[in-house]
């Protein structure tokens, strides 16, 4: 399989077609830019190779921690990890999720050594819901939509790099789908 510099390169290479197809798509280059930026995190950060020890892995420094549990539960390169459906989609909700898990832990601590009130879980739901609501309306309605595009396009240049180097070792595409 192609190394995490291959892979390096090949985002880096692409970053600037992924712009085009961004201006082209959206006829703005501020969306284009959004896209492009998602592009380069997911190629270089948020690829399917965080189900192993891999470049992308160590590039989260401190933070690889919130990593394992995705690591032990999917096998590297299944359809789960590495797959244009499912990969990023999983990868996003994964984070979200240990983020939202993180967040209301420190919540909790913080208002157990303060002896404020705790959070209830619909406290959860309504910050996310703030956060939605302030992302559209200082980036766009469309900035979610644009960011999750440009971090399924990375990883997806990532897996079909992959199974390029299958297909030429083996002469047989591996089951990515």
């Amino acid at each position: 399989m192609p190394s995490g510099r291959t892979h390096d390169a090949i985002t880096f290479l692409t970053a600037v077609p992924a712009f085009v197809g961004g201006y082209v798509v959206t006829r703005s280059f501020s969306a284009a830019g959004i896209v492009t930026a998602a592009y380069l995190f997911g190629g270089l950060m948020f690829g399917p190779d965080l189900d192993t020890v891999s470049v992308q892995h160590s590039r989260w420094s401190v933070f690889r921690s919130i990593w394992a549990p995705y690591r032990m539960f999917f096998k590297h390169r299944s359809r789960f990890s590495h797959g244009l459906i499912f990969g990023a989609l999983i990868r996003v909700i994964y984070f979200l999720g240990v983020v939202t898990l993180i967040a209301f832990v420190a919540v909790i601590v913080v208002t157990a050594v303060t002896g404020g009130r705790g959070p209830e879980l619909f406290d959860l739901a309504r910050t996310w819901q703030r956060v939605g609501e302030f992302t559209r309306s200082h980036f766009g309605p469309d900035f979610l939509l644009l960011v999750f595009l440009g971090l399924w396009l990375g990883a997806a240049g990532h897996t079909f790099t992959d199974m390029a180097g299958s297909f030429i070792k083996t002469g047989r595409l591996a089951k990515f789908l």
